[in-house]
C-alpha cells in the first residue's frame, strides 16, 4: 500500500446478478462492518440493481456513510439523448452510484472502445459527479512481445482527461490475461508495473499522482489479497468473481485490515 493514501477495495459484478442477490450483498455489508474505518469499499453491480441496493445502503448519501458505496460499470459519454439501451452518468448517480468503471479491458475488446471513448466517459462521470475507475492493462500477446509498458503508458495517456485527481479518478491496472483466469503476476511484477504507472501519472499531472490510487484487479482472492495489497505503489483491489458472494469477498475485505491494523 501507498503511505497516507485510504486504500479502495472494489467489486465489479459485471454482467452477474438477479434481484436475489440482495441477500449476498447484504452479507457483504455485515462482513465489511469492521474494515469501513479502515478502507473505502465498493460494489458495482449490474445497473438494474444499482437503485434496489441504493435503497438498501440509505438512499443516496455520501460514500463515507455508507458500509459499502456503489458504483456502476459503464456509462455512455451524452447525458441524454437518442442511444437505445445506454445509459448517461447521470441516471447512474440518479439510482445511487457514486463510481462508475469506464476503459475495463472487456469494454475495450468485445465494443471496440478507444482511449478517446474511455477518456469522454470519465469527463462524463465527472459531470454527474461521480468518482471514475479507469481501468487499463495488456494482453498475453502484448506482454509476450514485450509490449507492456508501451501499452499501458499508452492507455494510461490517452485515457486521463485533464484535470484528474485523486479526488475525481482512480487508476485500475488490470493485465487482461490474468482476469478470470486464476493466474496472476508476481507480486515483484506487481509492484514494478505499478510503480511505473505512478512514475507516468506524475508526467501527467504533476504532484497529484502520489495521492492517487491505482488498484490491481486480475484474479485477486482472498488467499493472494494480502500479498497483492502489501506490493508496492498498490492502494487497492478491483475484484471480479470473487466478489460475487460475501464468502470470497469478505476476506478480500479483511485483507485491507490486516495490512492497516
Amino acid at each position: 500500500m501507498t503511505d497516507a493514501i485510504r486504500p479502495l477495495i472494489a467489486g465489479n459484478w459485471k454482467m452477474n446478478g438477479l434481484k436475489h442477490s440482495m441477500a449476498e450483498f447484504e452479507a457483504m455489508i455485515a462482513g465489511a462492518g469492521s474494515v469501513i474505518a479502515k478502507a473505502d469499499l465498493l460494489v458495482c453491480p449490474p445497473a438494474t440493481l444499482l437503485a434496489v441496493f441504493a435503497e438498501k445502503t440509505g438512499g443516496i448519501l455520501p460514500a463515507d456513510q455508507k458500509v459499502l458505496a456503489l458504483g456502476a460499470q459503464d456509462c455512455h459519454p451524452k447525458a441524454s439523448g437518442a442511444h437505445t439501451g445506454d445509459i448517461s452518468a447521470e441516471m447512474l448517480a440518479d439510482a445511487g452510484a457514486s463510481f462508475v468503471i469506464v476503459g475495463h479491458s472487456e469494454r475495450r475488446a468485445d465494443h471496440g472502445e478507444t482511449d478517446a471513448l474511455v477518456r469522454q466517459k470519465a469527463e462524463a462521470a465527472w459531470r454527474a459527479g461521480l468518482v471514475a475507475i479507469v481501468c487499463i492493462g495488456e494482453t498475453q500477446a502484448h506482454r509476450d512481445a514485450g509490449q507492456t509498458l508501451h501499452i499501458c503508458r499508452g492507455q494510461l495517456s490517452g485515457s486521463l482527461p485533464d484535470g484528474a485527481t485523486a479526488a475525481n479518478l482512480v487508476v485500475a491496472y488490470e493485465p487482461v490475461w490474468a482476469i478470470g483466469t486464476g493466474r496472476t503476476p508476481t507480486i515483484a511484477d506487481v509492484a514494478a508495473m505499478h510503480g511505473t504507472i505512478r512514475a507516468k501519472l506524475r508526467e501527467l499531472i504533476g504532484e497529484g499522482a502520489e495521492a492517487m490510487r491505482l488498484l490491481y484487479g486480475g484474479s485477486v482472492t482472498g488467499d493472494n489479497a494480502k500479498d497483492l495489497l502489501g506490493a508496492g505503489d498498490v492502494d487497492g483491489a478491483l475484484v471480479g468473481g470473487a466478489s460475487l458472494t460475501a464468502a470470497k469477498f469478505v476476506p478480500i475485505i479483511e485483507a485491507a485490515a490486516w495490512l492497516f491494523p
